[in-house]
């Protein structure tokens, strides 16, 4: 029999070692030894500023006490926007796997071939998540009562300061509230994730599982599939102020739906749209306004139009509200009413879409399966267009059949217009940068010179479309010149406005006109003149895979070259009137009129 001693000491060795394993089979050892570090190191500062409190050391106190403050900002900073980010991301992807039909085992093989892209990947997810939820948030407290979402922070609260809260919180009250965090992020995520999956795997076994897998013959890469999503999808539809409207709408519909049949219109929308009706019904009939504790409108004094700011980006403060009898039940039943809308129209998004998509993707490529974000994308974008035009019907509807056929003969003029231009703006273009960027980049770089480059259109368009994205960004934000002034004008202009002679004479053709000399030029020198220079014919293959990123080289030269002569000049002329500059004459500007004769003198100054 051993000592008591001895085996706690075996016990602590074998939990140091499994704890070791464990640390380093997650490829992570050096972040989590990092991040151990500095929590025994908060805890030796919180030990230390207490012995320093005790003997009455007041500097040492009070330097040990901001060391602690930094390691502590610093460490929820990591775990506020790092670790709670990555526990959403994969717990999306774990809620989802049924969907794509796939098994932890395979997420664990990912993980082991590539930790890091795993991570990143599940950390960007969760951090859209936690965007898109807040952004919904926002968009609630502008329809709900002032004071409904008392338990969620306000981030449009001028009096909002995270960094301020993180400093004079304790720890326990962040780790109540990061706990809180996680079960509520991930409770939406099983309502509207897990639990429709399995909702529609039993109602529809045919739908599921989404078509992800990607082959590596094939001519579309997953960049491209992503851009096309990300960069022209979402964006075009997000970008959009009726598309948020439609949903604050929504939204509103069914707060006024609950509140009628629960009885809690009042807790939710407060009394101020009741006190309104009742106060101009008092004013018509010549009575005296009676005093309910609402919020006045706008034009009743300086908190009216004070509050009127303040709610312009989002309700602030509190408004008291009527309670009913059974308040708990109603509460109660109002989550659970919550709940089945939220069920309902996380069913319809996942359905929806991805079946108008599939429906009309099969007129083109018949029974081949395609990638769901093809499938959605395109779905998404006939079931927004579907509803734009009921929307624009009932709007115009009221107004007769003449304005109808107007508007009709208006917009599809329109339409016609914008077609044109998004072919040759969003089509040609694109291509033409996509091929120019394949030729300059990407081929000299990953064909050698025994190998003949494939060039597959669809993945440089793709590719087009984020690098004409670039360009047109860094252009807005650059100095003024002949495109950023015609893209603004563009821009300002819009759709309804749109001028198609200005775009192409002034945007498509110069445009496109330098991109296809920067195709073609080359290629002639390389096809039609260096043959007949009669070199060998590597040395025309030669010239053939490298004359791109050479006359690239060449134009990047001659740019510099241009910049650093014209800021010599600048120089040179600065150096010229410091030195040798006598004097300087003012003259006064003046119209030309028949009374020249009676204006005074211009005066004369003189600098020396």
């Amino acid at each position: 029999m051993g000592k008591p001693g001895c085996r706690t000491c075996c016990k602590i060795k074998f939990y140091l070692l499994f704890s070791y394993f464990q640390v380093q089979a997650s490829h992570f050892e050096g972040l989590i030894t990092t991040i151990v570090g500095y929590i025994l190191l908060a805890i030796t500062l919180i030990i230390c500023h207490g012995l320093a409190t005790l003997v009455k050391f007041h500097r040492s106190r009070r330097l040990l006490g901001v060391c602690y403050i930094v390691v502590k900002v610093s460490l929820l900073v990591v775990v506020e926007i790092g670790v709670f980010p990555l526990i959403c991301g994969w717990w999306l992807d774990i809620c989802s796997l049924e969907m794509f039909d796939a098994t932890l085992k395979d997420r664990e093989l990912s993980f082991q071939s590539a930790p890091g892209t795993t991570m990143f990947l599940h950390w960007l997810v969760g951090m859209v998540y936690v965007f898109y939820f807040a952004s919904f948030i926002l968009l609630l407290r502008e329809v709900l009562r002032p004071g409904v979402l008392w338990f969620l922070r306000n981030l449009n609260d001028p009096d909002f300061n995270p960094v301020q809260e993180m400093i004079h919180l304790p720890i326990y009250r962040h780790l109540r509230r990061f706990i809180l965090s996680v079960i509520v992020f991930g409770s939406i995520v099983l309502l509207m994730l897990w639990l429709p999956i399995r909702i529609i795997k039993s109602v529809l076994p045919n739908f599921l599982p989404y078509n992800v897998m990607l082959y590596s013959d094939a001519p579309v890469s997953e960049l491209s599939l992503e851009l096309l999503l990300l960069q022209v999808v979402l964006p075009a539809l997000l970008e959009q102020g009726h598309t948020r409207q439609w949903l604050k709408g929504l939204v509103r519909a069914w707060t006024v739906t609950a509140g009628y049949l629960l009885d809690l219109h009042s807790y939710l929308l407060g009394d101020q749209e009741e006190n309104e009706n009742s106060a101009n019904q008092q004013v018509n009939n010549n009575q005296h306004a009676r005093n309910n504790n609402a919020i006045p409108v706008v034009g009743e004094g300086l908190h009216a139009a004070h509050q009127a700011i303040l709610q312009q980006g989002g309700p602030v403060g509190f408004q008291p509200y009527r309670r009913p009898l059974n308040f708990p039940l109603r509460i109660f039943l109002l989550i659970v009413f919550m709940c089945i809308t939220l069920l309902i129209a996380s069913l319809i998004c996942l359905t929806l879409p991805v079946f108008a998509g599939r429906w009309l993707m099969s007129f083109w490529t018949g029974t081949a399966k395609i990638h769901e974000l093809y499938t959605a994308a395109c779905g998404l974008y006939v079931c927004w267009l579907t509803i734009r035009a009921v929307t624009v019907m009932v709007a115009w509807m009221p107004q007769g059949r003449r304005v109808i056929f107007q508007k009709v003969k208006e917009w599809s003029l329109m339409i016609m217009k914008t077609l044109i231009v998004a072919v040759l703006l969003a089509g040609v273009v694109p291509l033409l940068l996509g091929l120019l960027f394949e030729l300059v980049i990407v081929a000299p770089l990953r064909v050698p010179l025994d190998q003949t480059p494939l060039f597959y259109p669809w993945q440089d368009w793709a590719l087009g479309v984020l690098h004409a994205k670039i360009i047109a960004a860094i252009t807005l934000m650059g100095p003024q010149w002949w495109l950023k002034t015609v893209i603004e004008q563009v821009y300002a202009n819009g759709i309804r406005n749109i001028d198609l002679h200005y775009i192409v004479r002034k945007l498509a053709a110069p445009v496109i006109s330098v991109l296809l000399l920067s195709l073609c030029v080359p290629y002639v020198i390389a096809s039609g003149v260096v043959p007949l220079l009669g070199v060998t014919a590597e040395m025309q293959n030669l010239v053939h895979r490298r004359i791109y990123p050479f006359l690239l080289m060449v134009v990047v030269l001659m740019a510099i070259l241009s910049f650093q002569v014209r800021q010599f000049k600048r120089l040179y002329e600065h150096i010229k009137n410091d030195k040798y500059l006598v004097g300087q004459r003012l003259v006064n500007y003046e119209r030309k009129s028949g009374k020249q004769g009676s204006s005074p003198p211009p005066p004369q100054s003189s600098q020396e």
